[in-house]
């Protein structure tokens, strides 16, 4: 795979003006790196964002249509510098013909379609349907999308103009009470690429090359105290990203402490550094010795999952829709998958692509076979009862019991 970034990027290439509106870090100023999966047929596009230096890569796949064009699935921010670099693509293979939101509820990735599409005025928008926003439920060229060539994906993708090249299925919209989760995942044939948005993931043991741009989350994670030095060392920026790693997918993961307020800022005094970048010296964040071994069972050997949020809020309330939409895409002859986050591109087959979501099956475990610890689980499953507790989501529907349809 091949690797390529702007040359010499100045500030005002990775400019993003519109962060206000999903305010996550790196803020305004997003770098990119293109990264060619398949020669002259697939590439990415990765950058990142996070909250609280937590951050992890979000990604777009761009596949070459034949006998020219480019169809963009689940787009990333459009500084001029991800722009620069399609604009390569467009100049070897032609134009941006097609861009599909893939996803009902990711805001992190639906806020960028809009002004991704606006760039490429003459590529037709498809999206998932059973979109929603909220506090209020706005039409789609009300949250940015062009109203002339937007269009929702039909149920049969032999029903677009791409579809002799790409197939697609639709997750049907799984109610969570507040509105539904849905996804679109996309085959590109000639490529026997799989790409998909937030359903299944693979967690690497070291860190994704686009975080090592920035490395001072990394950096920043790798404390043990608030008084240790940054070090910027491969060892440190690895702790870091296993720390992150964890972050992300449990919130707060049973081997994590946190400091009272009080101590956050009798602490700070005392850290080396307290500039605006090092939170001013807070670190509020203490690891207990067997964290590793939390990552190690989370790590699962690098093998595909499904991400444990997923697991404990939002799938297990449609497992019968969930597995279905599964079993269609484990019937497509892929070679590898592309999720829009973490790891990428995953070396997988079908049927390993399916196991993943054997814990969906009533007499399996939760823990679909692996090592997590119940413990790192308690957060997430707090979250779930108060949600279900205040009316804003549905309880958990067990297979045999088709979920109710929004």
């Amino acid at each position: 795979m091949s690797v390529a970034t702007s040359t010499l990027p100045t500030r005002s290439d990775r400019t993003w003006p519109f962060w206000p509106v999903v305010p996550l870090y790196p803020y305004g100023q997003r770098p990119t790196q293109r990264v060619e999966v398949v020669k002259d047929q697939v590439w990415t596009f990765e950058q990142f964002q996070g909250i609280f230096y937590v951050v992890v890569p979000i990604r777009m796949t761009v596949v070459r249509l034949e006998p020219k064009g480019l169809l963009v699935y689940s787009p990333v921010a459009p500084t001029p510098e991800c722009i620069a670099l399609v604009r390569e693509l467009e100049e070897r293979y032609g134009p941006v013909q097609y861009i599909i939101m893939s996803t009902v509820t990711g805001i992190e990735h639906k806020v960028f379609v809009g002004p991704f599409a606006r760039r490429f005025p003459s590529a037709q928008v498809y999206v998932t349907p059973h979109q929603w926003s909220f506090p209020l439920n706005l039409p789609l060229p009300w949250l940015g999308l062009p109203g002339d060539r937007t269009q929702l994906l039909p149920p049969d993708s032999r029903q677009t103009p791409f579809g002799k090249q790409v197939d697609y299925a639709l997750l049907p919209p799984i109610n969570l009470g507040l509105g539904p989760f849905g996804e679109t995942a996309c085959f590109h044939r000639a490529s026997r690429t799989l790409m998909v948005t937030d359903a299944i993931v693979a967690i690497p043991a070291e860190p994704p090359a686009i975080l090592q741009l920035d490395p001072l989350p990394l950096l920043f994670h790798a404390k043990d105290s608030p008084t240790d030095a940054i070090v910027d060392t491969p060892a440190n920026r690895r702790k870091g990203w296993q720390r992150i790693a964890l972050f992300a997918f449990y919130f707060r993961p049973s081997t994590l402490d946190v400091a009272t307020t009080r101590e956050m800022f009798r602490e700070a005094q005392q850290a080396p550094v307290r500039s605006r970048r090092h939170y001013f010296g807070l670190y509020p964040f203490r690891w207990q010795p067997d964290w590793p071994q939390s990552f190690a069972a989370l790590h699962h050997q690098g093998q595909l999952q499904v991400a444990p949020i997923l697991k404990t809020l939002i799938f297990n309330r449609g497992p019968e829709e969930v597995l279905g939409w599964a079993q269609t895409l484990a019937t497509w002859p892929f070679e590898r998958i592309i999720p829009a986050h973490l790891e990428a591109p995953i070396a997988a087959t079908p049927d390993q692509f399916l196991e993943a979501f054997d814990f969906l099956r009533a007499e399996l475990s939760p823990n679909n076979g692996q090592s997590i610890p119940e413990a790192d689980f308690n957060l997430l499953r707090q979250i779930e009862a108060l949600l279900i507790g205040r009316g804003i989501a549905r309880p958990r529907q067990p297979m045999g019991n088709a979920a109710e349809k929004t």
